[in-house]
This record gives structure tokens, C-alpha cells and sequence, in this order.
């Protein structure tokens, strides 16, 4: 009798299984929503050069929403992914619903992060707590690995003086 072997041995087939799993969980995480662009110059080939405004719900605190707006770089590098984004953004944070907080929050955190280059460079988005004022406030960034960008936009969110917000 003529016995085959698998082609993948059990412990291959689970880590198959496993990234399959973490690839799909990723794709499932709620990334932003773009709410519209607007073209700043044409480019022959490729796409335009772009400004693009995006909304992040935070993901801690239920009821806010970030809208960021930055460029987005057309032609072909842009078309391959491999444009280096300029590092000005803009941020305005708004309650758009009842807030509530999904557990307690850190002082400072970093709520969203997204790729503006092929390899180095980032948009941040930090979160934090003014326990004084009731107040969560919303800093955008650019940082890159070897020097960031000095340019920042702020915006606030105050929290109405009933509910606390729950720090760590």
C-alpha cells in the first residue's frame, strides 16, 4: 500500500494557520475612514498630488472621532507606495456621540499611528488626559527614525464635569 505524506507537517500547518488568523484579525482593526480628498496638482502619470481628510474613532473612548487632513503624494512613487508624505497634518477632535470609556486610560497614549513613507517616517496621534480641565487632548505628529518634524497640530475634547475620566 502506498502510504503519502502531508506536505506541510502539523506544527507548519499551524503556524500557516496562525498568521492567516493574525493577518485577518489585523485587516478586521478599524483603520481610518476617508471622508473625502481634494487634488492640489495634477500629475500626467499616476495619481494627483492630494489633501486627504480622514476620520479615527477613538478606539478607547467611544463617541470621539479625529478628523485628520494631510497630503498624500501623487505620480508614480505615490501609485507604488514608496512617496515620502510631507509631514504637515492638521487634527479637530469632536464628541459626535454619548462618550464612554472602554476601561481606564493612561495619561499619555498614543491612540493611532500611520505610515507616511515607505520605511521611516510616521503620522502619530497621542492622547492626553487634562484632569483639571475634564479635558482629553489630541496631538498629531510626524516623527521619523533618525529626526522628527517640529510641526504639530493640537485639539480638545472637553468631557463634561459629571463623568470622570478613568485614569490608570
Amino acid at each position: 500500500m502506498l502510504r503519502l505524506r502531508p506536505l506541510l507537517s502539523n506544527r507548519t500547518h499551524s503556524l500557516f494557520l496562525g498568521a492567516a488568523l493574525l493577518l485577518g484579525a489585523q485587516a478586521a482593526l478599524a483603520g481610518p475612514e476617508v471622508v473625502g480628498d481634494v487634488s492640489t496638482a495634477f500629475k500626467l502619470i499616476g495619481p494627483n498630488h492630494k489633501i486627504v481628510v480622514e476620520a479615527y474613532d477613538d478606539p478607547q473612548v467611544l463617541g470621539v472621532t479625529c478628523f485628520v487632513s494631510r497630503a498624500r503624494t501623487g505620480g508614480l512613487s505615490g501609485a507604488f507606495g514608496v512617496a515620502e508624505d510631507k509631514a504637515e497634518a492638521s487634527i479637530a477632535c469632536r464628541q459626535v456621540g454619548p462618550i464612554e470609556f472602554k476601561g481606564t486610560l493612561r495619561q499619555e497614549d498614543e491612540v493611532f499611528s500611520e505610515r507616511m513613507s515607505l520605511l521611516f517616517k510616521r503620522l502619530r496621534v497621542v492622547r492626553m488626559v487634562d484632569s483639571k480641565r475634564n479635558t482629553l487632548v489630541y496631538l498629531s505628529y510626524s516623527d521619523r527614525l533618525v529626526d522628527g518634524s517640529p510641526q504639530n497640530s493640537v485639539t480638545a475634547v472637553p468631557v463634561d464635569r459629571a463623568m470622570t475620566i478613568p485614569l490608570k
